[in-house]
């Protein structure tokens, strides 16, 4: 996972850009046309000095690598911003980062 952030005047900006496979379980395979297993981000949470700004359960409908972006008002250099997300899988994962 990536984030990038700006921030102006108190509102910040933040794009998560997390790499992930995202299969919705429909895809046939092209050599074996079997259905490729199902493979999505299924939660995301987004939290600003450890309060939560987002909260969201995901699907299938989903692109692969996803892209999300949207504001945080009062936001501020120096504050810490935590991304997590978690797979239909059970697998998850983590990023930290500083407002610049």
């Amino acid at each position: 996972m990536a984030i990038a952030m700006r921030i102006r005047a108190g509102n910040g900006d933040i794009r998560v850009l997390m790499t992930h496979p995202s299969e919705n379980g429909l895809r046939k395979d092209a050599k074996s046309g079997q259905l490729i297993p199902a493979h999505f981000v299924r939660n995301m949470s987004v939290s600003v000095n450890g309060k939560t700004v987002l909260d969201g359960q995901l699907g299938g409908g989903m692109s692969k690598d996803p892209y999300h972006a949207f504001k945080v008002k009062g936001m501020k250099t120096g504050d810490k911003v935590v991304v997590t997300a978690e797979d239909n899988t059970g697998d998850s994962g983590s990023i930290e980062t500083r407002a610049s």
